[in-house]
């Protein structure tokens, strides 16, 4: 758009200069009709980036932490990102970071994080994100993680609650725990969200997945749809859960 903007400029100064016009009507309705189609945003989206980092965990953080670039690097040409980390390990260890909008702040405090055995918290979890929109809005809450290990009908009053204030959670199943399978469709289900499951072994699922939601919380649906046309069978699962 920049670059639309600068040679529109440029082509005004050499007018101004006696030369010949170089825009055309068509120009110029081409210009607009560009303009009009850009994803509407309105600033830095606010993304809350979640995992469970109790014993089990260790590897898939160490691969998340080397991926969330992928979530900035991916909404940046749509308005920009904001990122607060939580998780939740050890005894009833719960944390939020800052809002960061640098890929290398988070990254510098993921790797100082280390796994603790102990139990899930998702109810502080989704709790926090309602606490957290109710001071500015956020976009939808990511989450990562392969248990569940609390009262589903306290989770899903919470998960209806995000879901009426249209902050959809993005559930990301490691493994194939059919316990945490239901609980996490659900939980995806109730918040207008959407669920995939990947394989640890294969970074590339979960950077297709942290991708697909960062350019859905800076551009919306349409902006998904458009990375979707072109990407994993995972990523069009989460569009076609979306669109439902």
């Amino acid at each position: 758009m920049k670059d639309l903007f600068e040679r529109s400029k440029s082509q005004s100064v050499s007018e101004k200069k006696g030369k010949h016009p170089v825009s055309s009507k068509n120009d110029v309705q081409q210009f607009l009709s560009k303009v009009a189609s850009l994803p509407k945003t309105s600033g830095d989206a606010r993304l809350i980036f979640s995992l469970d980092a109790t014993a089990s965990r260790q590897s898939t953080w160490d691969v998340a932490s080397q991926l969330q670039n992928e979530m900035f690097l991916s909404a940046q040409s749509l308005g920009g990102l904001n990122v607060q980390l939580c998780y939740f390990r050890g005894f009833g260890d719960f944390f939020s970071s800052d809002w960061q909008g640098n890929a290398d702040d988070i990254l510098r405090i993921m790797s100082s994080i280390q796994c603790q055995a102990g139990a899930t918290q998702l109810h502080r979890l989704l709790q926090h994100a309602i606490d957290e929109n109710q001071q500015k809005t956020i976009k939808c809450l990511i989450y990562i993680g392969d248990a569940m290990e609390e009262n589903i009908d306290l989770l899903a009053q919470l998960a209806g609650k995000l879901g009426l204030l249209n902050v959809p959670l993005f559930m990301f199943q490691e493994r194939n725990d059919p316990v945490a399978m239901a609980a996490f469709k659900e939980l995806s289900r109730l918040s207008g969200g959407a669920y995939s499951q990947f394989d640890s072994a294969s970074a590339d699922q979960l950077k297709d997945l942290l991708r697909a939601v960062a350019i859905y919380a800076a551009g919306g649906l349409k902006a998904l749809q458009k990375f979707s046309a072109a990407s994993s069978s995972g990523v069009k699962l989460i569009e076609q859960q979306l669109r439902k």
